[in-house]
């Protein structure tokens, strides 16, 4: 008899470990449609409060309000993408003065400069510098792949906000009949409960959208400060454009520091490249690291353990955990999705010692 019982533990473990692993297989391989539902969901809970103001204080027609919520939202979009317009007008004068073989004969030179100049100061250029492997990389020619990418990124993303919208455009007309739904599936007695979940949810995520916008004024004036400070063209746009990029956690502010350079070596660039072109970059990029410290050290911390009542590590290994699953999309997503989460299970499983552990400050 034990041993039976033992045999049935063991198929019952077996079976939930491969219900478990299937679902997680499942869950990845959809998991772009989730986050359109996570990003459409977020949508909606933003614009609520625009249709519920349109339908109240205008008279609008509930489809009316929410088509003109959604307007909104497009223009906002929209006028984002606007903004690079001139900026790739700028950039794009300075690109056709490329040629990439009189430009890898120069940088071949700067590096034959280096090496004499580390020689002379008694480094090993040799150890420091390979100049046979630093220059074998050098080709220019990459532009066309880097466009190709460029499109297919640009026809992803296209594809991601029409679909958004669409799942967002039904969860606004329709969230009526959406929330009695989801009050049918769950029993009469949770129904205090899912009522306090959504105001709380709706308390916290708008305390973290104006964590957010409060962190990116605060790295976008430091940005332009660095950039007018070195006189980089198109100073605003760069810097506004960086400290967008700055809500992608931990690589969003990678790839601000390589686009703010990339664009300061191309608005100076005339046909030619020297030092002095280099060590301008170089000081833009120092300037750069040090509103990150600022940021990571100081505003962040602040910001977000106030705005999400989350501890520092919590947040960064839940960033981790969102982007190993659903890639950049998911580490954009991970902390408004983990403060739902929280609130769920803070108010249905409040007995539960690690859901207690985790929402106590909640």
């Amino acid at each position: 008899m034990e041993s039976k019982a033992i045999a049935n533990g063991i198929i019952r473990a077996v079976i939930t470990l491969v219900t478990i692993t299937l679902l997680v297989y499942f869950l990845y391989k959809i998991k772009t449609v989730i986050i359109y539902l996570v990003i459409s969901l977020l949508l909606s809970m933003i614009g609520s409060p625009i249709v519920d103001f349109f339908r109240k204080k205008l008279r609008f027609k509930n489809t009316l309000a929410v088509l003109t919520t959604l307007s909104l939202f497009g223009v906002i979009i929209a006028s984002f993408f606007l903004m690079f317009i001139p900026l790739i007008n700028s950039q794009a004068t300075h690109i056709s003065l490329l040629d990439s073989k009189t430009l890898s004969t120069q940088i071949e030179h700067l590096i034959i400069q280096l090496e004499s100049f580390l020689n002379t100061n008694g480094f090993k250029a040799d150890q420091i510098l390979n100049k046979n492997n630093l220059t074998k990389y050098l080709n220019f020619h990459f532009l066309s792949e880097f466009l190709n990418t460029f499109i297919n990124t640009i026809s992803n993303f296209g594809m991601g906000i029409a679909s958004s919208f669409f799942i967002t455009f039904f969860f606004l007309k329709d969230r009526a009949i959406f929330l009695r739904l989801f009050k049918n599936i769950l029993p009469d007695e949770h129904e205090e409960k899912i009522i306090a979940s959504f105001k709380k949810i709706d308390f916290l995520l708008l305390k973290y959208f104006s964590g957010i916008l409060l962190q990116l004024l605060i790295v976008f004036i430091l940005y332009l400060i660095v950039l007018f400070f070195f006189n980089v063209e198109n100073s605003l746009i760069i810097a506004f454009i960086c400290a967008v990029l700055n809500i992608i956690p931990y690589i969003g502010p990678l790839i601000a520091s390589v686009l703010a350079v990339t664009l300061s070596l191309l608005g100076s660039f005339n046909g030619s490249i020297n030092a002095e072109m280099l060590y301008h970059s170089l000081y833009i990029l120092i300037g750069f690291f040090i509103v990150q410290f600022i940021d990571n050290n100081f505003s962040q911390p602040i910001i977000f353990s106030n705005s999400t009542n989350s501890h520092p590590l919590e947040i960064f290994l839940v960033i981790l955990i969102f982007g190993f699953l659903f890639g950049i999309m998911g580490m954009i997503i991970a902390v408004p999705s983990y403060t739902i989460l929280k609130v769920i299970g803070k108010e249905f499983f409040p007995d539960n010692k690690f859901i207690h552990s985790l929402t106590k400050n909640l």
